[in-house]
């Protein structure tokens, strides 16, 4: 047997819905102001025209996106390092296992 705790929330949530659908279906204009949606977005070039006719703001995001890259190179970096290191540590496994074998 389920508590009544239990029973109390499924009756909640089933109030909730009911009350949801009869609000949609009296109300629409209210929940279509109350419904969230996706934020309008600019024009797709709006970015560019700013970097173009805004010196200052070309400095900062020419400033943003040189950090942005180094620290893409650096991560390239550090992935290739690890990769190498196992490679080398791999190939040292494999040496080793070729002894061991021969003897």
């Amino acid at each position: 047997m389920s508590s009544p705790l239990a029973r109390l929330r499924v009756r909640l949530t089933l109030a909730l819905g009911a009350a949801e659908i009869h609000l949609r279906l009296r109300l629409p204009r209210l929940t279509y102001a109350l419904t969230r949606r996706p934020a309008v977005r600019e024009a797709p070039f709006a970015e560019l025209v700013r970097i173009e006719s805004d010196s200052a703001y070309r400095a900062q995001f020419c400033a943003e996106l040189d950090a942005a890259l180094r620290d893409r190179l650096a991560t390239r970096t550090a992935v290739v390092e690890e990769i190498e290191a196992a490679a080398e540590r791999l190939k040292a496994l494999i040496r080793h296992g070729d002894h061991e074998r021969a003897a």
